[in-house]
């Protein structure tokens, strides 16, 4: 089999919390959503965290991207509005649930 065909790299990001903590996160989509760009991302870990990964797997962290004035760089913000964090959660959702094929299987048949 291709080496390189199962080789995946996850386009990482190192955000700060409100309190000065570094964590890094795995984008998983992102999209167009009235006319401004958001992110969905979730906590990135080593296999080796096999515990954090179970605590956080269903955590999901959507952030609006804006642009430094001066820098012009890619800033990563916090959705300050809930209505509007709520459309874009679902949006995502929706869009998550086609792209990784989930099912409910709750009694193991297929």
């Amino acid at each position: 089999m291709d080496e390189q065909m199962n080789e995946y790299t996850p386009d990482l990001y190192e955000l700060m919390d409100e309190q000065g903590n570094k964590q890094t996160f795995e984008l998983l989509d992102c999209m167009d959503f009235e006319d401004e760009r958001y992110y969905a991302l979730t906590p990135y870990f080593e296999e080796d965290d096999a515990d954090k990964i179970l605590d956080e797997a269903s955590l999901l962290v959507i952030l609006k991207v804006e642009y430094d004035p001066e820098t012009g760089e890619e800033i990563l913000a916090s959705i300050e509005d809930e209505e509007l964090f709520d459309r874009v959660g679902a949006a995502f959702e929706e869009r998550l649930e086609e792209m990784f094929d989930f099912e409910d299987d709750e009694d193991g048949e297929e």
